[in-house]
């Protein structure tokens, strides 16, 4: 079990010794603007991490010869927050480390230099590790699933990543082009408020008035992205609709306690195909080192859809050795993109604003094969209401879009519409409600 669990246990341990029937506390909730606030007071009464300041902390990197660390970090949310808590409560697996680099907390994504923030959009952790030139070393924290980090992340694997860069920054600048790719394309626009959907926010959060709705959140970029595609009435392209590809998409389970070690291999899979094995060190992947699995999700998120290998070298039982990683045709459709944040307004474009989840039995009414996909919520509000004002509701299960019967998941079905599918056209649904079988059309959205 990862650290992170054994620290949040000891910190409810003292929850459960308490009355059955304590009583409630009088303190008001703490609003978001109140945590926003109360997050700034406390890192920068405790002066261990220069907040909110990434041109302050290049300064000092410069100055001192020292690596930097950021750790972008979107507040108040509350899915990520034990990680973070150690990391700046200064965990003491990592202070020694952490006194090895600048350190800077990025509470928004005003003003962000995207050039060199480049990573997945639907954290609401991340850190980088960075040379005071721009060069990156590496980064860190990826995530699956919506709330449960397992598997993902832990302390002792930042912990592993921040020692790599360490390692990295002793060596550079002779390693630094192996280092370049690292750095991404050139980005559509430099910062966040350039985006045409993003102009309201201006380049710092307003402290003086209300903080909240002033921040520009990690997901808003990655929107902004779609919708200059869908404005156009333009498919999605595959490496923005399936942005930085899960390994474990590809069959390749990684340790979340190490840099990029196979901890398991899924049978059949790409990663089983091409030679993986549980053990393996990954030292590189389409030449460039790694530090953790967000770098290895940034390899794959900037290897073009229609690739059909990348190259790895590997440590296995101490020797080194080398693998082609085996791409099939539509790997990134593999990976699943309905724990995101991103996904609501995907929803929007494709399903009149409905959730859908697999149905595990089958009632009556509903084909024993092909798709079954039950409406689990349906929106009720602006654009996102356009599957009820076409008459869908709650538990609807859809077993036919635009005539297609083979979408086992929601993302298969996202996919396809936003893939195919242009803004102002319909397209007809069947589904079975009540053991009747019926058909509606739906609207597509920008």
């Amino acid at each position: 079990m990862l650290r992170i669990l054994s620290i949040l246990a000891i910190a409810l341990a003292p929850t459960l010794a308490l009355p059955l029937f304590a009583p409630a506390s009088t303190q008001p909730k703490p609003t978001r603007e109140d945590k926003v606030r109360d997050d700034k007071k406390k890192v920068e009464a405790d002066g261990f991490w220069i907040y909110n300041n990434l041109p302050k902390a290049f300064e000092q990197a410069k100055k001192d010869n020292k690596p930097i660390i950021v750790a972008l970090r979107c507040i108040p949310c509350e899915e990520c927050v034990k990680l973070d808590d150690n990391l700046v409560d200064k965990d003491p697996t990592l202070r020694p480390l952490l006194e090895k680099f600048v350190r800077v907390r990025v509470v928004s994504t005003n003003n962000l230099d995207l050039s060199i923030f480049q990573f997945d959009y639907d954290q609401s952790f991340a850190v980088f590790l960075l040379n005071a030139d721009g060069t990156i070393y590496g980064r860190f924290g990826t995530r699956s699933h919506r709330t449960n980090w397992v598997g993902d992340v832990s302390t002792d694997g930042l912990a592993k990543a921040m020692q790599g860069a360490l390692d990295l920054h002793a060596e550079y600048p002779k390693n630094k082009d192996a280092l370049a790719a690292k750095r991404g394309p050139k980005p559509l626009f430099a910062v966040p408020e350039k985006f045409p959907t993003l102009g309201k926010y201006g380049p710092e959060l307003d402290y003086k008035g209300k903080v909240v709705p002033s921040c520009i959140h990690c997901h808003q970029i990655g929107d902004a992205v779609r919708d200059i595609h869908r404005k156009k009435k333009e498919p999605l392209p595959e490496e923005v609709l399936f942005p930085y590809p899960h390994p474990k998409s590809q069959g390749l389970i990684l340790n979340p306690k190490e840099r990029a070690t196979v901890l398991k291999v899924e049978k059949d899979s790409p990663a089983e195909k091409s030679g993986f094995k549980p053990g393996d060190q990954i030292k590189t992947l389409n030449g460039q080192p790694l530090l953790s699995i967000a770098d290895v999700q940034w390899i794959l998120h900037n290897t073009p859809a229609d690739a059909v290998s990348i190259k790895a070298e590997v440590i296995r039982d101490g020797k080194p050795g080398e693998l082609v990683f085996a791409l099939p045709k539509g790997w990134r459709q593999r990976d699943d993109i309905s724990w995101r944040s991103g996904a609501w307004p995907l929803r929007r474009m494709a399903t009149g604003g409905m959730l859908l989840e697999e149905v595990q039995e089958r009632p009556a009414g509903v084909p024993k094969t092909g798709m079954a996909l039950r409406a689990k919520h349906v929106g009720q509000f602006g654009p996102h209401a356009a599957a009820k004002n076409a008459g869908f509701l709650v538990g609807d299960i859809i077993i036919s879009f635009d005539g297609k019967t083979d979408f086992a998941r929601e993302t298969d079905l996202l996919a396809y519409a936003l893939r195919t599918r242009k803004p102002g056209e319909k397209v007809q649904v069947k589904f079975v409600r009540n053991g009747k079988m019926m058909e509606l059309p739906l609207p597509m959205q920008e």
